[in-house]
């Protein structure tokens, strides 16, 4: 049965803390989606991970910078590199306390260097267009308000938090996969910043998902005197890439998407390199198996191919995150802060992924869209409704209050996670 909560006086004055720093906050994120802090940009992603220092300092916590460990990549031109990464950034606060979340955002976006996305523009008095304003910059902005809400409040002891701030989610958190992980073991629960929908919506169970490079080596000829003496590795990467879409509609809940195929050159040159580059989404965790199955068989029909030589790369990264009792709990206590407010919480499924499905995998129950209404996301379309940061900042302050106080039992929502 759903929870009815009421505010009491001292709840209301920390809301009412947070409705004088809306301003603030709407400048603050046309400041930060002036940096351009594309997942490739290192020198954006610092700047960016410089303006988070300022701004949390607000805070009175430990804030520092977590190296993130390399990972490997597959350039187009088949070579194999290991691929680095600027910091995360991290703050503590109060380690000891007995009621312990994990907070985390991304300050990565999906704009390069080279985008022509760069500046805002309002569309109306409530809709500001720009490169991150929702995904994720405006979210920074309410899990920081939040707990500066918190700050302010009566109950703060009660509650220690850990705040990790990526600038890899956009390209799979294979970096800080391993510190999230960490962090969520020692947690009882976890709130992360994706943007919800324009209506309010948020995100319920996802599906997991896996990226993949598969490497494909042939011999070059020429076209014309010796093309017999060729093998061509475009052509095994296009059966390749045929046989992975004819999976679609195999196994329910299942998709695989071909991306991109890099390799080849001069038109009078077989081609003796691809790389085939492709996604795959799981509805549960058992298809992983029947995933992997399929893959297996797939690439052996591409290496009996003569001369022809194939090598697989990536993986599954996010598992899927279910609606499972314990994430139905915190989807319950959501939307009864949210009641407090007036607001009609509500949630659906969805085929996306985020970094809400790696707490999950390290068994931390939470919600993974607090951040502000937006829509549009990845595209020069991108827009936050300017109303939604105080009124996200408030449902999150909400949510550590009660959690604060005990109205909220972030230790029966770990205890659900356990047993589920």
């Amino acid at each position: 049965m759903l929870k009815h909560v009421e505010l009491n006086a001292e709840e209301r004055a920390v809301l009412d803390w947070i409705e004088s720093r809306a301003e603030h906050m709407i400048e603050t994120v046309k400041d930060w989606a002036s940096i351009n802090s594309g997942s490739r940009n290192p020198e954006g992603l610092e700047r960016m991970r410089g303006k988070l220092v300022e701004a949390f300092s607000e805070l009175d916590g430990e804030i520092s910078e977590v190296p993130l460990t390399p990972s490997t990549v597959v350039l187009p031109d088949g070579q194999v590199i290991e691929q680095d990464y600027t910091p995360a950034f991290h703050c503590r606060i109060r380690p000891q306390a007995p009621i312990r979340i994990v907070m985390t955002g991304h300050h990565d976006t999906v704009f390069p260097a080279e985008s022509h996305f760069q500046t805002c523009t309002y569309w109306d008095e409530d809709t500001l267009n720009g490169p991150g304003v929702a995904d994720m910059k405006g979210g920074i902005l309410v899990m920081l308000h939040a707990l500066l809400g918190l700050e302010r409040s009566p109950w703060k002891d009660e509650i220690g938090v850990d705040i990790l701030i990526s600038p890899d989610e956009e390209i799979g958190s294979l970096g800080s996969g391993p510190v999230l992980a960490d962090l969520a073991t020692g947690a009882d629960i976890g709130m992360t910043y994706e943007p919800a929908l324009a209506d309010g919506s948020l995100a319920g169970a996802r599906k997991g998902s896996g990226n993949w490079s598969l490497k494909l080596t042939g011999k070059a000829a020429h076209a014309g005197r010796e093309h017999h003496l060729g093998r061509n590795a475009i052509v095994a990467a296009c059966q390749f890439g045929l046989a992975l879409d004819e999976l679609n509609g195999r196994r329910e809940g299942v998709t695989f998407n071909v991306a991109k195929i890099d390799g080849g050159g001069a038109p009078n040159v077989v081609p003796d390199n691809a790389v085939v580059r492709f996604n795959i989404r799981v509805a549960e965790e058992n298809d992983r198996t029947w995933v992997e199955a399929e893959l297996e068989r797939l690439l052996d029909e591409i290496r009996i191919r003569d001369g022809i030589s194939a090598e697989l790369h990536g993986g599954f990264t996010r598992p899927p995150k279910p609606m499972s009792p314990a994430n139905a709990k915190m989807f319950e206590w959501t939307k009864a802060a949210g009641g407090a407010l007036g607001l009609d919480i509500r949630w659906q499924d969805t085929g996306g992924v985020c970094e809400g499905n790696n707490l999950w995998a390290a068994g931390c129950p939470n919600v993974d869209t607090l951040g502000v209404r937006g829509a549009d996301i990845h595209s020069d379309r991108e827009i936050v409704k300017v109303s939604s940061f105080t009124e996200r900042a408030k449902l999150s302050a909400v949510m550590l209050m009660k959690f604060a106080q005990g109205e909220f039992d972030a230790k029966q929502a770990r205890a659900l996670a356990r047993i589920s």
